[in-house]
């Protein structure tokens, strides 16, 4: 299992531990903030620590973050844990959506993995999504679309400082204060301390 697999799959166990269905203890998160953590978008220390994500800025980060692909692009033998892509399956509008899915293993009967309005987050087959989303708030057949993550210029094990050494032996650190990384942080409650 690869790394970023393993915390996928460490995420997506902490949000069954506080929004099962069975028990929906945090269930007023949305289904946005549910589907991008499991998927490593924001790099909090937990779901406690994520602001809400609404719909319009949802549709914001599929724009920037996102591209949409035919459904049949989606692999075949694919499992979240294994590949270092991800996978949305978005219901309504990606302008404005009602719903996002995260694609976790394509040889499961129940390959998605989000959370539901009022039970809470667990595993869905496309059909399963279909009825509860289809003609609801104006969602129609057509209202379904598949996206992938962009690949990041910047891999989550790369540097993010830039340190300049001079000829004299002295040295200056820069923090990397691209707007990918300010992205990644400002969505994020600081926890305070005592």
């Amino acid at each position: 299992m690869k790394h970023a697999g393993l915390l996928t799959a460490e995420r997506m166990d902490e949000v069954m531990m506080i929004c099962a269905r069975e028990n929906p203890v945090y269930e007023q998160v949305s289904n946005f903030s549910i589907a991008l953590y499991v998927i490593g978008h924001y790099k909090c220390t937990d779901l406690m620590s994520l602001d809400d994500v609404d719909p319009s800025e949802a549709a914001s980060i599929l724009k920037e973050d996102f591209h949409e692909i035919a459904a049949e692009e989606l692999p075949l033998s694919y499992d979240i844990r294994e590949s270092d892509e991800r996978f949305l399956v978005v219901f309504g509008d990606p302008a404005f959506p009602e719903h996002f899915a995260v694609l976790v293993n394509s040889a499961s009967d129940k390959p998605y993995f989000s959370k539901l309005k009022f039970f809470g987050s667990g595993f869905d087959s496309l059909e399963e999504l279909k009825q509860e989303f289809l003609g609801k708030d104006g969602v129609g057949w057509n209202d379904i679309a598949f996206f992938r993550r962009k690949r990041s210029l910047l891999k989550s094990g790369d540097m993010k400082k830039i340190y300049t050494i001079r000829d004299d032996g002295s040295y200056s650190i820069f923090e990397d204060e691209s707007p990918l990384n300010a992205k990644e942080v400002d969505p994020c409650r600081t926890s305070m301390r005592l």
